[in-house]
């Protein structure tokens, strides 16, 4: 009773000691708790070099014959042009003027047109174009050129926070903010190879090539595609290709004008999971569709309608992940392939060839 009575004269005498007490355990921010308040700092430290891209084309197309035409023997065919504009985004990568973009925003470009954030207007040429990772490099010669500092997409985890930065709908600069729903997603039939990063941050028409940047200011992925929205309305699901991946493509299409990726000279598909389960495969397989008759695969014995089974005496579970592997191998190497036709197994050695760059167009 006297503690207590002593404990009460001292609160009432000096009441702000309660509070101090109490104060250390409440200021500790929790375990793994977020504690930035504003990202303004890392959109300013990013944006510059994010840019506006302006593409137009020619479109020649047949007119319609009228009813008339034939009666007054008008057999010629009359042809429009119209010209058919596109806009996008792009990220400056050095000093000397190199943009990345994807490749679907300047495909087919007859003019190209960049506007810096701070209000710059040139017109940008294409270096060069991989249609297989959809990226595609352009050159713009101005003085002065803001630069994107390039992170690291290896080190990014589910939950970390991404702004993506682009130009929506002709809105230049805007920022949207999310975070990394998923890394390494594939299957989804945007580009050869995929390894997208998953965001949740708004994508819109005319973010492609822009940046996602993370909470530094880094660039960690170049925006390329949303999720149709035929597909129940999504939203929120959108996909940025890594910045690893983007570092490897610039490299090769500034040294030699274009990505050099390994091939056995046939074309591969996924087999369905009732083909799989009829030929006793487990849950997948791939088989070859289409073989090129001068190509190492077609001369080692491989025919259209083999099992691929392995690569390298490791299983082969599907087509992208088989195109995958091979693609970083060098032409010349030499590659083991397992297959089977009917209930014959086979493995065979043959060297690896380079990758027509035709492929991805088809």
């Amino acid at each position: 009773m006297i503690g207590l009575a002593a404990a009460f004269v001292v609160v009432w005498w000096r009441p702000g000691l309660l509070g101090a007490a109490a104060a250390p355990a409440a200021a500790q921010p929790q375990r793994g708790a977020v504690v930035m308040q504003s990202f303004a700092d890392s959109v300013s430290r990013a944006s510059p070099a994010v840019v506006n891209i302006y593409t137009a084309r020619v479109i020649t197309e047949r007119r319609q014959q009228a009813p008339l035409d034939q009666l007054f023997d008008d057999y010629w065919p009359s042809y429009r042009q119209h010209v058919e504009r596109s806009l996008g985004s792009g990220v400056i990568v050095d000093a000397k003027g190199t943009i990345v973009t994807n490749q679907h925003v300047v495909a087919g470009a007859d003019s190209i047109r960049v506007q810096l954030a701070d209000g710059r207007i040139s017109n940008a040429t294409i270096v060069g174009q991989d249609p297989d990772t959809d990226l595609a490099i352009l050159h713009l010669s101005l003085g002065s050129l803001p630069v994107m500092p390039l992170g690291r997409s290896d080190t990014l985890r589910v939950g970390d926070i991404v702004l993506a930065i682009g130009n929506p709908y002709g809105l230049s600069q805007t920022v949207t903010q999310g975070i990394v729903s998923a890394t390494g997603r594939g299957q989804l039939g945007l580009a050869t190879f995929e390894n997208f990063i998953q965001t949740d941050a708004a994508i819109n028409l005319g973010n492609s090539g822009g940046a996602l940047i993370d909470v530094h200011g880094d660039l960690v992925g170049i925006n390329t595609a949303v999720l149709n929205r035929a597909y129940g309305g999504s939203e929120g699901i959108g996909f940025a290709i890594p910045v690893n991946l983007v570092r490897g493509v610039m490299e090769q299409i500034l040294a030699k004008g274009h990505v050099v990726r390994g091939w056995l000279g046939f074309v591969p598909q996924d087999l369905s999971e009732e083909d799989a389960a009829q030929l006793g495969v487990g849950a997948g397989g791939v088989t070859v569709v289409n073989i090129l008759v001068n190509s190492p695969a077609y001369g080692a014995g491989v025919r259209t309608g083999d099992l691929i089974t392995g690569l390298d005496g490791d299983a082969v579970h599907n087509s992208q992940e088989l195109v995958s592997r091979l693609a970083v191998r060098k032409p010349g190497s030499e590659v083991e392939l397992a297959g089977r036709r009917g209930a014959q197994q086979y493995k065979l050695k043959l060297p690896v060839i380079e990758r027509p760059t035709r492929l991805a167009q088809r």
